[in-house]
């Protein structure tokens, strides 16, 4: 199946009541299977299609070892922080 043309206009346009909103909309393109599983999955857990897509996305997250939110992020940081040495400058990647 071909990739659709990414396009990052997609994206409805924000209004003043959408300035306070943390949510990033994407469009994702699922093949017929998936989406037939994803769409049954839904319906027998009684969830909605952004719910289960929100618990993936949380899991591939974790999975890679990833922060899954800003409190777990600065945690991290601050632990990674208090490890090194006084004065000894931060491994690069």
């Amino acid at each position: 199946m071909p990739k659709p043309p990414h396009n990052h206009q997609m994206a409805r346009s924000r209004t003043d009541k959408d300035t306070t909103s943390r949510e990033r909309r994407k469009l994702i393109a699922f093949d017929d299977e998936t989406w037939n599983a994803f769409d049954l999955l839904a319906r027998d857990s009684m969830s909605s299609l952004q719910e289960l897509a929100d618990e993936a996305f949380r899991d591939l997250l974790r999975k890679h070892n990833r922060p899954v939110d800003l409190k777990t992020a600065l945690r991290e940081s601050a632990r990674e922080g208090s490890g090194r040495e006084q004065g000894a400058r931060p491994k690069r990647k």
